[in-house]
């Protein structure tokens, strides 16, 4: 990201992470593994055969070398075990691992010329195969090195199983959703930071970043709605999704698995009437670039308050949304509903002053965005 523009926070390129067992022959990795080569439509874009499922407890090589789950083992030892040749460029992939000790590795480079072909359900057992082997040998010229790549929350490898699911599985139409979603991001970014209608809305913080760090949920993209409403001169609707855009690519990029990135919304209509005609069209200009191009992310949606009578409307409002994302809808004007959805402490709410206030003093800092 430049000081002007917004780049996307997710990029074909992967990084590297080289494992070497040197200094310790007999150690296990301390990851459970995903074996992508049982023959699924959801495995196609997989780079590799293995990838990390978990981390499991204790002081292990995986957690020392800053393994991830989602990293892919795309070679053991030099040999390659990738489900098709990469197109990134080499010079560009970042070594995550290039500050420690090197020795046994540099002997080990991936030869990215010579990728095997397997039979369904060989490349797994294979990459296993030769863990095993080299393990085995206890030669200890020959320790076991392991290279892994870690893809970004919208690479194809990494997003392709979310396409497919938000179009039921069907290949042809996730396929097209996919091809489509690359278009976009190459006619959106980078954004123009500059723009006067977007440094509005990021210095209002009318759409900002809530993240309360709560056990198992994501971060969240607050959206003051009333704030929106005082800022109508000089903002258009593309300032508004742009933001949008900008604050969800952020809190995606965080994921700590890049193939399951989730972010929840929520939309503060205090102070405001959701039957509004420009509120409404707002939403729904955000769906329309959300429900493509940022397919099963959601996590949840709260609208607060909204009264029982607008509530008994909203689905006439919202019939724009499709089914599976409505599910994910909470509109509501109980408190306590929405502190139990999102983990949130009432009393703190209360002693704030209300849900706006809370909100605003848990925003995160987007001082890099002006």
């Amino acid at each position: 990201m430049s000081p002007s523009t917004f780049e996307s926070t997710s990029s074909e390129t992967p990084s590297r992470i080289v494992v070497s067992f040197a200094d310790d022959p007999a150690a296990s990795l301390g990851v459970s593994l995903t074996n992508y080569d049982r023959g699924a439509d959801h495995e196609i874009f997989v780079p590799s055969y293995a990838t990390i499922s978990q981390l499991l407890e204790g002081d292990t090589i995986a957690r020392k070398c800053g393994i991830s789950p989602g990293d892919c083992i795309v070679a053991v030892n030099g040999h390659e075990f990738r489900r098709f040749p990469p197109t990134h460029d080499e010079k560009n992939v970042k070594d995550l691992t290039a500050h420690l000790d090197s020795t046994h590795i540099s002997n080990h480079t991936s030869n990215k010329k010579a990728v095997p072909k397997f039979e369904k359900g060989e490349g797994y057992k294979a990459t296993l195969g030769r863990i095993k082997e080299v393990k085995g040998a206890k030669d200890p010229e020959n320790p076991l090195v392991l290279t892994l790549e870690r893809y970004g929350w919208n690479t194809r490898g990494t997003a392709w199983h979310r396409f497919l699911a938000a179009r039921d599985g069907h290949v042809g139409f996730a396929m097209q959703m996919m091809e489509e979603n690359e278009k976009w991001r190459k006619e959106t970014f980078p954004i123009d930071l500059k723009r006067e209608g977007l440094q509005k809305i990021i210095s209002s913080k009318a759409i900002s970043e809530i993240d309360l760090n709560h056990e198992g949920l994501p971060p969240t993209v607050y959206v003051d709605f009333s704030k929106l409403q005082a800022l109508d001169e000089g903002v258009s609707p593309k300032d508004v999704v742009d933001a949008f855009v900008i604050f969800t690519e952020m809190l995606l990029s965080r994921s700590n698995d890049p193939t399951t990135p989730k972010t929840c919304q929520f939309i503060d209509l205090s102070e405001t009437y959701i039957s509004s005609g420009l509120r409404v069209s707002i939403l729904k200009q955000i769906y329309a670039v959300f429900e493509p191009n940022y397919p099963e992310t959601l996590e949840k949606m709260i609208m607060y308050p909204v009264s029982a009578f607008v509530r008994r409307t909203c689905s006439v409002m919202l019939s724009f949304v499709n089914s599976k994302t409505r599910n994910k809808f909470i509109i509501t004007d109980d408190l306590d509903l929405v502190c139990k959805e999102l983990g949130w402490d009432k009393e703190q709410i209360e002693a704030c002053g209300g849900v706006t206030a809370f909100m605003h003093k848990h925003e995160t800092n987007s001082q890099s965005l002006f």
